[in-house]
């Protein structure tokens, strides 16, 4: 064994800050989000691809990006990941209009396979006494990056021209890849064979038409035609992406793999997993800053982030917790444990009067919850499929997680608007539409430990 798989530690480290850094770049505009249109002079329309294109990209990224892992090296293909997240930044701060912050913000989507690629990484270099804290902590930076970001973002947009922030960006980007350069061992296990062009190209167009409809189907009306066009297409697109996947040789998703029991019920529950995460994303900030008159905390945008940064910590506190209770009790009842304490969590937010220290603690059993199911869930993809697959197999289970979180943000950004109503000369969600949208976040929770325990009956 060489010198830097016997320093595990470091390996570790550096996955986890790239992965850390990749998961940042979703949230960074959004404390200038809605001063974009001004920024750059641009209409509502068109600044919202801003945040629209990096969810695209970093869609189709990670499961084409896992595939190439396993064909190419992981390494190699996080390396050239990285190097385009840097590229974006800078591109991004340099930007003065919109178009070119588009371009940047797209290249900083491709970041977001860092994350499962790292997961695979450690299956191909760290001893198996510490796989399960590391595999717990690298899959936990898909939510922590953007819990301890928001501060960030936050402070620099308060003090600091917001080009800084993409500089800011730019100077995690070279520090993981730096990183990642200087301590990750060269991938031993690869596949090679040829990439599937064609199955690259229908699951692009497909995830891009169903998540064009679920991220933009707010604003442009659910019955809109461009937004039945897009589901519809990009349905239509999978669907026939899916018989071609199951007849080629080599195929970019084996979904063969993909059907066997653990890797379904896993990518299911991740989807309703990645829900519930990103319920409290959307309903708690809004409701943190709120002015008081319209029921709300009257927190500043800095405040709230503070008083929603500890399920990040909390995430990040899980992950030697999880590795050990994953060795003793599973990676199943693990996964279940972390639904049931989302679903706890919320139970609380549901049934009683919310305060400022009331979603402090709401948002610490949520990030409980997520760090026990984020660690849980790779530990029993990887174990339902070969060596060779890992990256695939971990990049489509990232995308569940995300796709989780576009639904979760088309359904309760539609609940909140359509529950307004005006007070005080303000339209603010009223508190039945807070009320159904953390209940959504409930039922989700619960819909991800049900789906796992009912594998465990089926057994």
């Amino acid at each position: 064994m060489s010198t830097l798989h016997r320093r595990p530690g470091v390996i570790i480290a550096a996955l986890a800050f790239a992965g850390m850094g990749a998961s940042f770049m979703q949230t960074i505009v959004i404390p200038i989000q809605s001063e974009l249109p001004e920024l750059l002079n641009a209409g509502r329309a068109s600044t919202a691809w801003v945040v629209t294109i990096t969810l695209l990209v970093s869609a189709i990224c990670t499961p084409i990006s896992g595939k190439l892992g396993d064909m190419y090296g992981k390494r190699r293909v996080a390396i050239v990941l990285l190097t385009l997240l840097v590229a974006g930044s800078i591109v991004a701060a340099l930007s003065f209009t919109v178009v070119p912050l588009i371009v940047g913000r797209g290249l900083q989507g491709t970041g977001m396979g860092v994350i499962p690629l790292g997961i695979s990484i450690l299956r191909d270099t760290i001893p198996p006494k510490r796989l399960g804290s590391a595999i717990a902590l690298v899959s936990a930076t898909l939510g922590v990056g953007g819990a301890l970001g928001l501060p960030l973002s936050a402070f620099v947009t308060e003090h600091f021209d917001w080009h800084v922030l993409f500089w800011v960006a730019t100077g995690i980007g070279v520090l993981s890849l730096v990183l990642v350069v200087a301590v990750v061992p060269p991938s031993v296990k690869v596949s090679g064979g040829r990439l599937d062009l064609v199955g690259v190209l229908g699951l692009s167009v497909g995830l891009v038409g169903l998540l064009l409809a679920v991220s933009r189907g707010n604003d442009w009306g659910w019955n809109s035609v461009y937004t039945l066009g897009c589901l519809i297409g990009g349905s239509c697109v999978l669907l026939a992406w899916g018989w071609f996947e199951l007849r080629v040789d080599n195929p970019l998703v084996d979904l063969r793999v993909s059907a066997r029991s653990p890797v379904l019920v896993t990518n299911l529950a991740s989807v309703a997993m990645g829900f519930a995460l990103f319920s409290s994303s959307i309903v708690f900030p809004q409701l943190l800053q709120l002015p008081v008159a319209t029921g709300g905390m009257g927190l500043t945008l800095q405040q709230a982030s503070f008083v929603l940064m500890p399920a990040g910590l909390a995430m990040l506190a899980m992950s030697p917790v999880a590795g050990r209770l994953e060795r003793r009790i599973g990676a199943k009842p693990l996964l279940i444990a972390g639904g049931v304490i989302i679903a706890v969590g919320y139970s609380g937010a549901v049934f009683f009067d919310v305060a400022v220290w009331h979603v402090v603690l709401v948002n610490l059993l949520i990030g409980v919850g997520i760090g026990l199911g984020f660690a849980a869930m790779p530990t029993l993809i990887m174990a339902a499929v070969p060596e060779t697959e890992t990256g695939a197999a971990n990049g489509l289970n990232t995308l569940m997680r995300g796709l989780g979180t576009s639904f979760a943000a088309a359904v309760i950004a539609m609940i909140l608007t359509r529950s307004s109503t005006t007070v005080a000369g303000i339209a603010v969600p009223s508190a039945a539409g807070f009320d159904l949208a953390i209940g959504c976040g409930l039922v989700a929770a619960v819909t991800c430990a049900a789906i796992v325990l009912r594998s465990f009956q089926n057994l």
